[in-house]
């Protein structure tokens, strides 16, 4: 492909992402886009962890079964047998950054963290989260904010490229959304802006699909936390 193709295709399935995240009416196949338009907002975020070495922890059912209204997610640590380990093919980088972040140790086997609202009158914001169709390994990506109120000035959102697995894929017994990506990030506005400041906020970006990962599972699941860390909206796309 001429270098010059390449460009112009990227640039234009970069601006579908930014119009689909934007809400404007272009004109797109059925199968082109996935966004969280019409689901409900999360209420709670399950992260769920597995050692990359801990090769019957794939196929055994978690102990705990999260709510209808969790985000879920699924981890595969990178840890001690390194690309010899049984799970090593889905295993990410990234899992060891959010451990970190957590301030939790990699897990012998599993280990799950649940992040919510910590209190019912925790002000939500509205979430959107949309992905344009894959291209030369790539999938453009999008998450949009709109606060309930201008009195914060900082929130911190992450955004993760999942992998949704069927029950009985490779033998796991449950549903998965298998992080293959992950983007981490503050929005910060100037104090001084107060009440004339931008409600809203946006990430619009580029995300490289791994190596073995399957596009056309492919989901984005989104949240943002407050400066306390409490959840205050989570959303995941649908593919239509």
């Amino acid at each position: 492909m001429h270098p010059h193709a390449f460009v112009t295709g990227f640039a234009m399935r970069a601006f579908f992402t930014l119009a689909i995240l934007a809400g404007a009416p272009v004109l797109v196949t059925a199968q082109s886009t996935c966004s969280s338009d019409g689901q409900p907002s999360a209420v709670a975020v399950y992260e769920r962890f597995i050692n990359a070495d801990c090769d019957t922890c794939w196929i055994s059912a978690p102990s705990h079964v999260p709510g209808p209204s969790a985000l879920v997610v699924d981890w595969v640590v990178p840890a001690r047998m390194g690309d010899d380990a049984p799970l090593s093919a889905a295993a990410t980088r990234d899992a060891l950054i959010r451990l970190q972040e957590l301030k939790r140790p990699i897990p012998e086997q599993t280990d799950s963290y649940i992040t919510d609202t910590g209190s019912p009158t925790v002000a939500s914001g509205q979430l959107r989260v949309a992905e344009g169709p894959a291209f030369n390994d790539y999938l453009g990506t999008g998450i949009r904010f709109t606060q309930p109120d201008n009195t914060a000035t900082s929130y911190h959102f992450t955004m993760l490229l999942v992998e949704a697995i069927p029950v009985g894929v490779e033998g796991s017994p449950v549903p998965r959304n298998l992080v293959r990506n992950s983007l981490h990030g503050v929005w910060q506005r100037d104090e001084g802006a107060g009440a004339k400041g931008s409600r809203t906020w946006m990430e619009n970006r580029p995300m490289r699909i791994p190596d073995g990962a399957q596009s056309e599972r492919l989901r984005l699941v989104g949240w943002v936390q407050d400066a306390q860390g409490r959840l205050v909206a989570g959303a995941q796309s649908v593919c239509r």
